[in-house]
């Protein structure tokens, strides 16, 4: 996802703890509300930690949780009660914590008393805020000490810190206590049967806090600034009912999160992209937003639209070993506030991605077909031909025909694909690939980006610029072929390492090729085969590599863990050669997978056979919720029912295979060329109503990207 070497990886958050997000806001908390600097806790806004410590105590004793309840994705509600002193167990006084969060936080606090007596309590806060970047929280690498004053004033208490040149502060609001320096206290008398509450906000200073957007705490008859957005996603999204209620719990969630990981663009606010996930990659990453927001493409095609735009505005001009940046790149990684200089290389931008810039084309070429106006395609076309200038004169720099990556810099990812973990390239025996390393799902990437852009050419009349493409596409998938292709093993090689040598590994990346249609008919059997096989398919998914590898370790990163967006692209290549029951397979698997953690798949898993255990294993670092995973759910079902469009020629095409234990589907408010249609799917069979002018249903698949270009390179008389 959103890679690390050896020595920056992610540790734990914790078991049970309570994760909040709201676009590049999020919270980690205990189950019983409190957050401790120790940990990876706190409230980050825009990449810093403005609330390390918040600890809520009664009578001098934390709270006893008792259950901890995410009502929205930025909102939660905590239980907890009273410790007696008196060494009962039963405590009459339950608190209730109320918590929303967005450019701050808010929380709600209520104390109810249950017994017959009047209960005195003290009630307290302590703050802390040591403003450490998100680097240095995630990676427990905290060193720098900033200095810290505080001010009071009246019911707020102002919290400011200073490091060399920079400052940075918070305030906090808690109407009705008494402040001081290092506590908020009410001393209060909660009746018998009766309750007491209090509302405290805090919120960072400065500048990076647009104006206009302070904290507003959503009453029982007030939505606030986060209710009224997620309303509004809810409208323009559409709405889905399925005879399997488990599963339409599971798109439901996916919904909400992928609601919950939309960000704008802070030079363009009507840009809205896909942060990649929660809780350490709440940001602009440039292969996780373009994977996620063209799997939600059926859901919001306007995520892709937003998404290309804000990575075509930060595209590559300059060559900085130190960023990884190159003309006509596409970015990894955007960070927006961070100081400590532990952001891979150094900088708010970091270009260490070897995929992300032919992505961009292939998207591009997805959101083309989607129905926006001209000129924004348009306007895209020449960051398109800068990625595709890219791949020749950067990507592929010792001109074989593939593209491959090392790092620029000691500091850089050491891989740079989606597997970017420090080990997650290996040969069949265990031993890790060496630089320059060519994927074969990237030589794909590049495939379909060649394909897309031909498309798009013929589409405008462009026949040599087409033509050029086409026939770079063709001799590509020749070479890949011939040089990834293992014949006495029956896969293809996970990669080619710098001295060309085929890197052996039995891997899932591979599956990815699949759907980009530049594996060799006679060859996909095999694949499948070794796909489907006990030492890569788990019971819940395909696992990142077989269990009979060297590497192979189930409770790794990438090494023979389980990756819901991985299988759902599997899925999706398995149909696109005919493999239906193989497809079925994985989907059914992923959403039951779901099932077992309230509707919401992971990140990733461990890849333990499901025979071994009877629920899928949590991988302790995993982020949830996070786009790829969000959007899985929604690729299965979509890719299942066939489902796409062409808008510039008029079609929709959709030829459902749903499996029989998914039940009737119906679907309302589903965007469609400027319009909305109605969907239903019932025994397999679909109608469509509300088409808009113009626009003819098709049962079948829409035609793929190498028929459109044969198609159109036949019409040229070729």
């Amino acid at each position: 996802m959103a890679g690390w070497n050896a020595d920056t990886a992610a540790g734990p958050v914790g078991a049970g703890t309570v994760t909040l997000v709201e676009g590049t806001s999020f919270c980690i908390s205990l189950q019983n509300g409190d957050m401790h600097a120790e940990y990876p806790h706190g409230l980050f806004v825009q990449d810093s930690r403005v609330l390390s410590g918040w600890f809520l105590t009664v009578n001098g004793m934390p709270l006893e949780p008792l259950a901890a309840e995410i009502k929205e994705p930025y909102r939660a509600l905590f239980a907890g009660r009273v410790t007696r002193s008196d060494g009962y167990a039963d405590s009459p006084l339950i608190v209730e914590r109320l918590r929303e969060i967005g450019e701050g936080i808010q929380e709600q606090v209520t104390v109810r008393n249950y017994s017959l007596a009047p209960a005195d309590c003290l009630v307290s806060f302590q703050v802390e805020a040591d403003f450490a970047d998100l680097f240095e929280v995630k990676e427990a690498r905290i060193q720098r000490r900033w200095q810290e004053t505080r001010h009071l004033d009246g019911e707020t208490l102002n919290i400011e810190a200073t490091w060399q040149d920079l400052w940075k502060g918070v305030t906090v609001l808690a109407p009705g206590a008494d402040i001081s320096s290092d506590a908020l206290t009410y001393r209060i008398a909660v009746p018998p049967h009766g309750y007491w509450n209090a509302v405290v906000t805090v919120m960072p200073k400065g500048k990076k806090v647009r104006s206009g957007a302070f904290f507003v705490h959503s009453s029982a008859n007030e939505d606030s600034p986060r209710d009224r957005r997620r309303q509004e996603w809810v409208a323009k999204i559409p709405v889905l009912h399925m005879a399997n209620q488990s599963i339409e719990r599971t798109l439901r969630r996916s919904y909400d999160d992928l609601g919950a990981l939309r960000i704008e663009d802070p030079n363009h606010p009507n840009r809205v992209v896909v942060a990649a996930g929660a809780p350490w990659f709440m940001t602009l990453f440039g292969r996780d937003s373009l994977w996620a927001s063209n799997m939600a493409l059926p859901v919001d095609p306007s995520l892709a639209l937003g998404t290309l735009q804000t990575l075509a505005d930060r595209q590559g001009t300059v060559v900085d070993p130190i960023t990884e940046e190159e003309p006509g790149k596409i970015l990894h990684e955007v960070r927006l506030d961070v100081s400590s200089n532990l952001s891979l290389g150094g900088q708010s931008a970091y270009y260490g991605s070897v995929d992300a810039t032919p992505l961009f084309v292939e998207v591009l070429g997805s959101v083309s077909r989607w129905g926006f106006a001209k000129e924004s395609i348009a306007a895209l076309l020449p960051h398109a031909d800068r990625a595709i200038d890219w791949i020749r004169n950067y990507g592929d720099k010792d001109g074989d025909g593939f593209v491959e990556y090392e790092r620029l810099n000691p500091q850089g990812l050491i891989n740079q694909g989606w597997k970017d973990s420090w080990d997650g390239i290996n040969f069949a025996d265990g031993r890790l690939a060496e630089p320059p390393i060519a994927l074969c799902e990237v030589q794909a990437y590049v495939y379909t980006a060649y394909l897309s852009r031909a498309w798009m050419a013929y589409d405008a009349g462009d026949v040599q610029l087409a033509k050029d493409l086409v026939d770079r596409a063709a001799r590509l998938k020749k070479q890949f072929n011939e040089q990834f292709w293992i014949p006495e093993r029956g896969y293809y090689a996970v990669a080619l390492d710098g001295k060309k040598r085929q890197v052996d590994a039995c891997a899932s990346n591979m599956g990815q090729c699949l759907w980009h249609g530049i594996v060799d008919e006679d060859k996909v059997p095999l694949v499948v085969q070794k796909l489907m096989s006990p030492e890569m398919f788990s019971g819940w998914g395909v696992r990142t590599l077989a269990s009979d590898m060297g590497a192979y370790n189930p409770a790794s990163y990438h090494n023979g863990s389980i990756w819901p967006h991985d299988n759902a692209l599997i899925a999706s290549g398995l149909l696109r050669y005919g493999f239906v029951a193989e497809a079925q397979r994985i989907a059914s698997a992923l959403l039951e997978a779901a099932e077992h953690s309230d509707g919401r798949l992971p990140e990733l898993f461990c890849g333990f056979p499901r025979d071994q255990f009877t629920q899928p294993v949590p991988y302790p670092t995993a982020c949830s919720p996070q786009a790829w995973a969000a959007t899985t759910p929604i690729l299965l079902i979509t890719s299942l029912m066939q489902y796409d469009t062409h808008v510039s020629r008029g079609g929709l095409w959709m030829d459902p295979v749903l499996p029989e234990a998914f039940g009737d589907l119906h679907i309302t408010n589903a965007p469609m060329a400027g319009g909305r249609i109605t969907i239903d799917v019932i025994n397999s069979v679909p109608t469509v109503h509300g088409l808009p002018e113009g626009m003819v249903f098709h049962r079948g698949h829409r035609p793929w990207l190498t028929e459109l270009v044969n198609q159109a390179n036949q019409s040229q008389g070729n």
